[in-house]
């Protein structure tokens, strides 16, 4: 595999550069340093990688000063009014099912109070992510019902007396990013319903809940690169710059009580909270060496996708790759990273489940040049009590453009039955004919990946959370 010829060559790299120092009589240690320090390096990176994907994403999506589109300045809302489009970069693998109503705080000063209305059984969840990427608190339909409730959102370090009827959700974290989701059926009647029930959700610093309350204008910093996507920008930070900017995030961040044998390793680098990243604990050789780590680590990243698999940390089904260790991730650092680069912002699995697939097996992409098919016999639809979705991405998991703006297939789509009840669905670049649209999930005419989406997937037979249900495969037809 490409991926793994090129971090060979990288650390071979790294390598030679110790023996060099060897042959010319350098020391021991000096030799030592070298070789450790990159695999160490790549550990460190691979542990920061969701809090430094975070800052970075918080600086896109708050550099505006007011809430406009997909973005708000620190504690405001954004109360998206439509679906994501193809153009969408914020971040990888958005869904187009719900309406998100987000915003990023800092908790570090005093609390945030989140008021949500009556959501009328309508189903949603707003779930509150710290720092690290860890869903902390997820009221809900499934967890909190969908009456009115009130939440004072605290930071680590707070300590003092909430207003009666305000119950607090202590945040691990100063950085914290509410990632709210409603469902929505996406008609003009839907939408309007939705709309009123965000326009009722408020968030107004502890100081200023009860009162009349206007936030401040947002700052935009133009230094800020607004169009190149987040994950791009976080892999083109130099080592010097991703472990200063770690560093930093640290100290408002606190790693977690499970994370100290991870935290020694990064002092042992230089890399303390809250100091400027001290490369010259790594010797001249061992520094050289040290520049191959970001890319190194990128690439470890993203072949956990499939090394997982050998790991238990996913799973495989008829090409469908899929875990239930989201959103809580303890010390398990390769995984947190991964979600964080394919699907930040992921569920617990009591929540959602993501299924997703690069090819029909583990040797074969997707290409639109092939014409798909993925078969549900009769009554085997996804089991899901909020819902379920199977959602379009190219190559680098964002939307594809298409004729009919389908980025989702689902059963608010009408599918259509065959004759005996089961269901297909058309992947294909082309309209595989007016009778057959309404199952048509357009795709790209080159690469392209699938993600299934089970909303509260249900937890007892079937199951996809127990293995009872299985994800059918997605073949090549003709």
């Amino acid at each position: 595999m490409p991926h793994t010829k090129r971090s060979f060559l990288q650390t071979l790299t790294a390598c030679s550069l110790a023996a060099t120092l060897l042959a010319s009589g350098g020391a021991l240690q000096a030799k030592e340093n070298a070789f450790k320090s990159v695999p160490l390096g790549v550990e460190a990176y691979i542990y920061g990688y969701p809090l430094v994907t975070m800052e970075m994403t918080r600086r896109v999506m708050t550099n505006v000063e007011k809430p406009e589109g997909t973005r708000a300045p620190m504690g405001q809302i954004v109360r998206m009014r439509e679906y994501p489009s193809a153009a969408f970069r914020d971040v990888t693998a958005p869904n187009a099912d719900t309406l998100y109503t987000t915003a990023w705080i800092d908790v570090g000063a005093e609390p945030y109070v989140l008021s949500l209305p009556d959501a009328g059984g309508r189903y949603y969840l707003f779930p509150m992510l710290d720092g690290w990427t860890d869903v902390f608190q997820v009221p809900g339909k499934r967890t909190t019902g969908t009456g009115p409730q009130t939440y004072a959102i605290t930071g680590p370090h707070w300590k003092g007396t909430l207003p009666e009827g305000v119950k607090e959700y202590k945040s691990p974290t100063n950085l914290v990013w509410l990632l709210g989701r409603i469902y929505c059926t996406g008609t003009p009647e839907d939408y309007a319903a939705v709309h009123a029930m965000q326009d009722e959700i408020s968030l107004v610093p502890l100081s200023s809940y009860g009162k009349p309350y206007t936030p401040p204008a947002g700052k935009v910093d133009p230094s800020i690169d607004m169009k190149t996507a987040v994950r791009e920008q976080v892999n083109a930070l130099s080592v010097e710059e991703y472990f200063t900017l770690l560093a930093k995030l640290m100290k408002d961040n606190p790693p977690n009580a499970a994370d100290k044998p991870m935290v020694e390793k990064l002092a042992k680098l230089g890399i303390v909270a809250g100091q400027p990243f001290d490369g010259s604990k790594l010797g001249p050789v061992a520094k050289e060496a040290f520049s191959t780590v970001p890319k190194i680590a990128q690439e470890k990243i993203m072949l956990h996708m499939k090394e997982g698999i050998i790991d238990g940390d996913f799973k495989l089904e008829h090409g469908w790759g899929f875990t239930t260790k989201t959103g809580l991730y303890g010390t398990n650092y390769i995984q947190r990273a991964l979600i964080t680069a394919i699907g930040l912002g992921a569920n617990r699995p009591q929540d959602a489940v993501y299924p997703t697939s690069e090819g029909p097996n583990i040797l074969e992409s997707y290409n639109g040049a092939k014409k798909y098919v993925m078969h549900f016999p009769k009554g085997q639809l996804p089991p899901a009590k909020g819902f379920w979705s199977l959602t379009m991405y190219d190559k680098d998991y964002f939307f594809v453009q298409n004729p009919i703006n389908r980025q989702s297939i689902s059963a608010r789509q009408d599918l259509k039955p065959n004759a005996d009840g089961s269901v297909d669905l058309y992947i294909q670049n082309e309209s595989p004919g007016a009778d057959k649209e309404s199952n048509w999930l357009p795709a790209p005419n080159d690469k392209f990946i699938l993600m299934l989406r089970l909303y509260w997937p249900s937890e007892t037979d079937p199951s996809i959370i127990d293995g009872s249900w299985k994800i059918p495969a997605v073949t090549a037809v003709e």
